[in-house]
């Protein structure tokens, strides 16, 4: 069974369960979907219906006597834990040693550089929630003129600036000159632009954001698509992971909600090729946020609107859903966890079958790569199983 259009949605963070070597991350007793079922009832009959409690047991959700999708967990086989390597794995791109962390902050040589060359000075430079920084520094911030940079246990420098003290396009040209400073041993995964706005007490960051990924190896399924002529249509924050690399159209979200929206918008416009989608509300809203809450209500709202989904696919379509790390919002870590993803592939006329626990999340991109005629160097397609 071949499919002529392919739409790829990763929740992103939504993991499901420890992997065996997450001790060494901290990440013991990390399970994203197990620890929120567990503290919070969850309602997702849609999700259920599919698999999802077939993937493992999950209090108080019912695994389905006959799942409507084929329904595993992938491995995340490169070291790390982050967007970047997860996003990455998918395509086919394995790490040898993950991207650097900064736990401390940056080194003198990175930050005298950056300033120098962006012409102000700047606050914080140390591991943080971004939320509390911009609280704590944000009126020193808006006095001085100076951005806040900040990283956190993941592979990433992060510039935060009010809208009205530093416009966009600055703190967009100040970010593409950090990514320029960090190289060799300081280049991160990801430089975050991350604008706010408001007032002292009441700041609140803007939909604005924008990530400068460090360039992914050439030959990667998207490069192949591209070679290929198969359109590629990104939603969310996909088109910032891959720098656009094999992106022919593409549209940003502000939200879960907006990016829901904008897949169905662009279902009706892509007839053919891949719609690659990124969730990115579960991570960013919540998981760093240790918000158990907010989390539980936004896979609430995606399994709500599963149904609108369903509806409008069409014969040779094929829905992939998955994640790309885990964030477990019930640990005291605000950090990514080191977790499987779950897997849940179905179209119209496919197999429910297990898919088991795959060895590396490129066997999702191999099974993409082979339904469009192409083949990556890493993954074992589970194309012939669908069907």
């Amino acid at each position: 069974m071949t499919f002529r259009r392919v739409i790829w949605i990763v929740l992103d963070s939504v993991g499901i369960g420890e992997m065996p070597d997450a001790a060494a991350y901290g990440d013991t007793g990390s399970d994203t979907l197990g620890n929120i079922a567990r503290l919070r009832p969850l309602r997702l009959p849609n999700l259920c219906r599919l698999g999802l409690a077939n993937i493992k047991p999950l209090a108080g959700l019912e695994p389905a006597a006959a799942p409507a999708a084929a329904f595993g967990k992938c491995t995340l086989a490169s070291p790390g834990k982050d967007t970047t390597t997860g996003h990455w794995e998918m395509v086919g791109i394995h790490l040898e040693k993950p991207f650097p962390l900064f736990p401390k902050g940056f080194p003198p040589e990175v930050m005298n550089e950056f300033e120098s060359r962006i012409g102000r000075r700047s606050l914080g430079n140390r591991s943080a929630s971004g939320t509390e920084i911009i609280k704590e520094l944000g009126a020193e911030h808006v006095r001085t003129g100076s951005p806040i940079v900040y990283t956190s246990a993941d592979s990433v420098f992060q510039v935060a600036a009010h809208e009205d003290v530093i416009p966009l396009w600055e703190l967009y040209k100040i970010c593409e000159t950090a990514r320029d400073v960090l190289r060799g041993p300081y280049e991160v995964g990801r430089v975050i632009a991350r604008p706010f706005t408001g007032d002292p007490g009441a700041f609140t960051r803007t939909p604005n954001r924008h990530d400068y990924a460090v360039s992914p190896p050439k030959d990667m399924l998207l490069d192949q698509l591209s070679a290929r002529d198969v359109p590629v249509f990104s939603v969310g924050k996909i088109f910032d992971v891959f720098l656009g690399r094999g992106i022919r159209d593409q549209e940003k979200t502000k939200s879960n909600a907006d990016g829901m929206a904008k897949t169905l918008e662009a279902m009706a416009d892509t007839p053919d090729g891949l719609i690659f989608v990124n969730l990115v509300d579960f991570d960013q809203e919540f998981g760093h946020r240790n918000d158990v809450e907010g989390y539980a209500g936004a896979l609430e709202e995606v399994d709500g609107w599963l149904p609108r989904l369903d509806a409008a696919l069409q014969p040779g379509d094929l829905v992939i859903l998955t994640a790309d790390h885990g964030c477990d919002p019930t640990t005291a870590s605000t950090d990514h966890s080191r977790e499987y993803v779950p897997l849940l592939v179905y179209g119209p006329g496919t197999a429910s079958v297990n898919l088991g626990t795959r060895a590396t999340l490129s066997d999702i991109g191999q099974t993409v790569a082979e339904n469009f005629g192409a083949r990556l160097s890493r993954g074992t397609s589970f194309l012939a199983l669908l069907g």
